[in-house]
């Protein structure tokens, strides 16, 4: 199968590269701030350039640090980046001007096989132009002027792509999920009648967890940066992933996001960001792990994840993680399992597995468990079927008369699914109570299969045509 060509992008910490990467994918992917060292992992998109079609990485700002810190580790994933690139577009800031750190990261690219474009972002302007001059220093072809911010050079570097994106066929690559449902303008309305794709899967939970070292078990590499320090991650990252199970392929989108810490303690700007990204990948997911430290129990914290994922009506599924090193796990897991029953009332049902990110214990499970809610989630209920269900429901408890009126419920249909959604269509559905409502979800759950994911339940009253 063809391919796109996979260019990165690297340089010291904030010299524009997550502007470049938004400009080139066209949305506001990857987060971007005045302080340096935003970006920690790699992150993929869909790269478009006046007609060139490319994989662009960005990547996180380049320090010599030793491998075993954070930023060393940051380091070791760019390394890998620029290795499995077909082309680097190192960048450098032009209003700085050739810093020492620009000539180590020069003489480290040159060791590499991978073909370097130089780019000096900022390039607009006298200040610009000096640091423009300065960067011939570095050893590499005529460098390219450019402002991602503004967009200035893009010709140029069109330029300078075209030979290494024309070596290779346009492939069909599903894009990087827009801004409008991983991204500032919210969600889009899903096309329930599509065939489902790759299972959008989505790790949420609080800091610390283990979200990025479930992923990297999953997927079997180090895509992902972890360590013992909480908050690490801070973009959500989407990793494409193909789960093998009894000879069959699946395609499965994973996405990895910061970890969410009560809202009082968010007071960064950055961290506020990074919340926000990680509720938009709340939003374009289908299914949504809820990952809890198992040496920690359950928290408040938890529960207002959880509530948020059901009320943007995705399916919902929570994992004990760090099991391996659960102190009275039995005591835990019921103890935990009856908290959530309590705190989640709206629905019943959610699955809750034991898992170790570290070990690999009970992945398999809690990807066909995903699977099961997703096929449950974009269920649909033939009319006749589910009006004989509801006649049923009716006749065995009929709705109450409040003040001696009756209020008299003819028929339901179901709206649309991904979350499943109906209609009851009657009079005086305005005066039906609560309690009749969680009846009737509560029998469609049991009767009709929809344990453990959001139900939507509306009622409209059956106009009159006398009412004039």
């Amino acid at each position: 199968m063809s391919r796109l060509a996979t260019i990165a992008i690297v340089g010291r910490p904030n010299v524009g590269k997550s502007t470049l990467f938004n400009r080139l994918v066209g949305k506001r992917l990857a987060l971007v701030d005045d302080q340096p060292g935003v970006t920690r992992d790699r992150r993929e998109g869909d790269g478009h350039l006046l007609g060139l079609d490319f994989r662009i990485v960005d990547t996180a700002g380049f320090e010599d640090y030793d491998a075993a810190t954070l930023p060393g580790r940051m380091r070791v994933q760019t390394e890998k980046a620029v290795r499995e690139a077909d082309a680097a577009l190192f960048m450098i800031d032009g209003r700085a001007g050739v810093t020492p750190l620009d000539e180590e990261i020069a003489r480290w690219l040159r060791s590499e096989d991978t073909p370097i474009i130089l780019v000096v972002n900022k390039a607009e302007g006298k200040q610009g132009e000096n640091g423009l001059m300065e960067s011939y220093s570095l050893g590499f072809d005529n460098p390219i002027a450019l402002s991602a911010e503004h967009g200035e050079g893009i010709v140029d570097l069109f330029d300078a792509l075209r030979p290494i994106v024309d070596g290779f066929d346009a492939a069909a690559f599903e894009a990087v999920p827009p801004r409008g449902s991983l991204g500032e303008d919210g969600g889009d309305e899903e096309d329930e009648d599509a065939p489902l794709g790759p299972l959008k899967l989505a790790i949420v939970g609080r800091p610390n967890a283990g979200k990025s070292t479930l992923i990297n078990r999953m997927i079997g590499e180090d895509r992902l940066i972890t360590g013992p320090e909480a908050g690490i991650t801070r973009d959500s990252i989407r990793v494409d992933w193909q789960w093998e199970k009894d000879g069959e392929v699946h395609e499965i989108q994973l996405f990895d996001t910061a970890g969410m810490r009560k809202r009082a303690k968010v007071v960064e700007k950055l961290e506020k960001l990074s919340v926000a990204d990680a509720l938009h990948a709340v939003d374009f997911a289908e299914v949504v792990v809820l990952l809890l430290d198992a040496t920690k129990g359950l928290e408040s914290q938890d529960l207002h994840i959880a509530d948020r994922v059901l009320q943007e009506g995705r399916a919902l599924i929570v994992a004990l993680n760090k099991w391996d090193v659960a102190e009275d796990p039995s005591s835990l897991f019921n103890g935990v399992r009856g908290a959530l029953e309590d705190g989640l009332s709206q629905v019943k049902g959610v699955p809750v597995l034991s898992i170790s990110g570290a070990t690999g214990k009970g992945i398999d499970t809690l990807v066909r468990v995903a699977f099961e809610q997703r096929a449950i989630w974009t269920n649909r209920v033939s009319t006749a079927k589910l009006n004989r269900w509801f006649e049923n429901a009716v006749e065995n408890n009929p709705p109450p008369a409040p003040g001696g009126k009756r209020i008299k419920l003819r028929y339901i249909t179901q709206a649309r699914t991904r979350p499943p959604t109906f209609v009851v269509f009657g009079t005086r559905t305005d005066s039906l109570p609560g309690s009749y409502t969680r009846y009737l979800v509560n029998g469609m759950r049991k009767e009709l299969g929809f344990q453990g994911v959001p139900v939507r339940l509306n009622f409209r009253n059956s106009r009159n045509p006398y009412d004039e």
